[in-house]
């Protein structure tokens, strides 16, 4: 396996850096092709990505809605509830990013790229690639069904899109936490238990469902500046109205900080494992 992929990872260097780089999208955008197909091989995958967030959007508008609905003043709960969904939908959606990474490394399908010409980074910049492409699917799905129940914008459709946008850059960004722990369990069972409590912890103690004025006092701090309760009330500025510069900008911050620091250390863990 070396004697293959030494002379191609030193012929990748003799390349002049453009070069090297179209090498390197060629192959992630090649690797990201290849995870959409795998989902047609397992439909499972897009039935849970695609039926989860329905059944969210209906059982906490329908069932919940009525005892919420004062809870966030004049503001339809609809309204205060979308955006909400729509974050804690691409966190949960994230998950697949470590579970496709562990499930890849547990078969020796990763031994197998390594033997092959192509980028080593291509693997990791693949792989989240997909996971975008899928929440950009679920995101305009759960659109068409908030419209559906009722679910209006306030604003424009610029703050419509604004929203999405944010909230797929962060969808991004926690790829590459969720890479991490895929890649340090190296197991889809264990990376599944291992990453539950983080999304336990980010998505239900924020403001995604109840404002965090109704939370107890020793725990607003937390959910009112954790990444997903910021993102989500960018991302309610943008389709609610009100100020949206502060908001946005705190959101952009955690996105920038969360890919610059997991980013590289999801590489150097690739290149340990590998």
């Amino acid at each position: 396996m070396t004697a293959v992929t030494a002379p191609t990872e030193v012929a990748r260097r003799g390349l002049a850096p453009p070069q090297r780089h179209r090498h390197v999208v060629k192959d992630a955008i090649t690797m990201a092709w290849r995870n959409i197909l795998n989902l047609k091989r397992t439909p499972e995958l897009v039935v849970f990505a695609t039926v989860q967030p329905i059944i969210f959007v209906l059982m906490f508008t329908y069932v919940f809605g009525g005892a919420l609905n004062n809870a966030v003043g004049a503001v339809p709960y609809i309204d205060f509830l979308m955006p909400g969904v729509f974050v804690q939908t691409i966190v949960f959606g994230a998950l697949s990013t470590g579970v496709g990474l562990a499930e890849d490394l547990q078969k020796g399908l990763i031994d197998r790229f390594r033997s092959l010409p192509m980028a080593r980074s291509a693997v990791l910049l693949g792989r989240t690639l997909a996971d975008l492409l899928r929440n950009v699917f679920v995101l305009l799905l759960m659109s068409v069904v908030g419209f559906l129940v009722g679910w209006r914008i306030q604003t424009n459709f610029w703050g419509y899109l604004g929203a999405i946008l944010i909230t797929l850059a962060f969808s991004y960004s926690l790829s590459w936490v969720f890479a991490i722990i895929g890649l340090t369990t190296k197991n889809a069972e264990t990376t599944q238990a291992a990453s539950f409590p983080i999304l336990a912890v980010l998505v239900f103690a924020s403001s995604a469902f109840v404002p965090v004025a109704s939370m107890p006092s020793w725990l607003q701090p937390w959910a009112e500046n954790q990444p997903v309760s910021v993102v989500i009330n960018a991302a309610r500025a943008l389709t609610i109205g009100g100020p949206t510069l502060e908001p946005c900008l705190k959101a952009i911050a955690w996105i920038i900080g969360i890919v610059a620091v997991c980013a590289p250390l999801a590489v150097h863990l690739y290149r340990r494992v590998t």
